[in-house]
């Protein structure tokens, strides 16, 4: 897919999320959409979900498309841990080349993996994204992955304020 149409594909996507997700206040319900979303509008993602801080640099999986993810990942392991722990977002043209990859699949080729923010900069989930496809992840994905996933913020200030 070219990078113009990917963008519009991911412009069209936001477009979609933020419809369905106004007024929505909800957390997960806010995931699940999002996850959908992108998982059936986008192509080459094999595996679309969140993994959400549930205790202190602790991730467990939260709402997902695609097979078995892992159940909780600390954030000493893997590309999501790696995300959480550094605060920002992670592209891996080949998950393959990485000895501190987590394999839930072994199809899996390359990866992205974007941190969600609070208001106050705190990391509250990640949005872990798989393809079968070596180097499916390039900076189009990286900008708009990062605007959609942007959208949590105010859920998550709302339940800790």
């Amino acid at each position: 897919m070219s990078e113009q149409l990917k963008a519009e594909r991911y412009r069209q996507t936001l477009q979609a999320i933020t419809s369905l997700c106004e007024n929505e206040t909800d957390e997960i319900a806010m995931m699940a959409t999002i996850v959908c979303e992108l998982h059936q509008r986008m192509e080459g993602f094999h595996w679309t979900g969140f993994y959400r801080v549930t205790a202190p640099k602790l991730l467990k999986v939260g709402p997902y498309q695609g097979g078995h993810g892992c159940l909780s990942i600390t954030f000493e392991r893997g590309v999501c841990g790696r995300a959480a722990s550094m605060a920002e977002t992670q592209i891996v043209d080949d998950v393959n080349q990485l000895h501190y990859h987590i394999a839930c699949s072994s199809s899996t080729q390359s990866e992205i993996v974007v941190p969600v923010f609070d208001r106050h900069g705190n990391v509250k989930a990640v949005l872990d994204i798989d393809s079968d496809n070596l180097a499916q992840f390039d900076a189009t994905d990286k900008f708009f992955l990062e605007g959609i996933v942007s959208l949590l913020t105010p859920t998550f200030t709302n339940l800790n304020e």
